[in-house]
């Protein structure tokens, strides 16, 4: 049933998250040094069931139709968001007009003095617009593409009844066990665009984006640190990225947008020297702000590129 063998490391890493909400749901450790590492744990697995709604939304986990709108809903109760709601804000708005008034999560947004502050504000900042574009599209979608809009709505019903259930149940575990990772998650997928995309060119062939080539944040992170190459073809599934990687971009490619280490790079950009500088090392310069221009495509347009997206 999977178009690709790797993805059994989806489905394990969608595993363990239940398995970890479950096991402190069921135990509700007391023991702060069980409790925090497993809270913690469960953030970073939650977050990676929001990398994979990413990589759902470009390419489908499954050949059947049916097993992928199932995993959708499922990926929802991980990420704490409707899957199909990942599509119009990334896929139609970042990646067909990145960094320009018509991308939603551009980085320009956020300008504070301090690149920490940047870093920690960029998705309460961009947030706001992101649910208020969201909400133009879905009304939109509501007559121009149904199987999308009832897609849509299937997720949210599922998500809302078993939160709600969940929060009747106990609201103290709630909060900690599920709400939190899903915060957290909701929070990492969007600020990691701010640092794989801010002091970047976007009018470039190859350096509009940064690149992470650790191994580690790569195996856990399904390889969405090759991000210049997914730009370049969204499609391609996420196992193929580091070989493409090395054919079509590493070769063009500033050496500063590959960085070896995710954490180096924090470091320097957020602690120390934690200037916000573009990929040359020229300071970054931030044009006057506008509001967002009109992304939401035609309906023609928009039925092609969901086809992709099995729903």
């Amino acid at each position: 049933m999977l178009r690709y063998r790797a993805d059994i490391r989806t489905l394990c890493f969608v595993a363990i998250y239940f398995a970890l909400v479950a096991v402190q749901w069921v135990t509700a450790p007391s023991a702060l040094w069980i409790a925090i590492p497993l809270v913690a744990v469960t953030c970073v697995f939650s977050f990676l069931g929001a990398v994979a709604t990413h990589n759902t939304v470009h390419c489908p986990v499954f050949k059947q139709r049916w097993a992928n709108r199932a995993f959708q809903v499922v990926l929802t109760l991980t990420y704490g968001h409707p899957v199909s709601a990942f599509v119009p804000g990334h896929n139609l708005s970042h990646h067909k007009h990145t960094q320009t008034r018509r991308d939603v999560m551009r980085t320009t947004k956020v300008r504070y003095r301090s690149n920490l502050l940047n870093g920690l504000l960029f998705m309460p900042t961009v947030g706001k617009d992101v649910f208020f574009a969201d909400m133009r599209y879905f009304k939109a979608m509501y007559r121009q593409n149904p199987p999308w809009f009832r897609q849509m709505i299937l997720e949210a019903t599922v998500f809302l009844g078993t939160m709600g259930v969940l929060l009747v149940l106990d609201w103290k575990k709630f909060l900690l066990y599920v709400l939190l990772p899903h915060q957290y998650a909701a929070w990492g997928i969007i600020t990691i665009n701010y640092l794989q995309h801010d002091g970047c060119d976007q009018n470039s062939e190859y350096n509009h984006s940064r690149n992470f080539l650790g191994k580690f944040v790569n195996f856990l992170a399904y390889n969405n640190g090759y991000h210049t190459i997914h730009h370049m073809e969204p499609g391609l599934h996420w196992s193929l990225l580091p070989a493409e990687h090395a054919k079509r971009v590493a070769p063009f490619i500033h050496p500063e947008l590959d960085q070896p280490s995710m954490l180096v790079y924090l470091f320097r950009t957020f602690v120390w020297p934690a200037k916000r500088r573009m990929y040359d090392g020229k300071p970054v310069e931030i044009p006057a702000e506008g509001p967002d221009e009109e992304w939401i495509p035609p309906p023609r347009e928009v039925r092609h590129d969901l086809g992709a997206i099995a729903m």
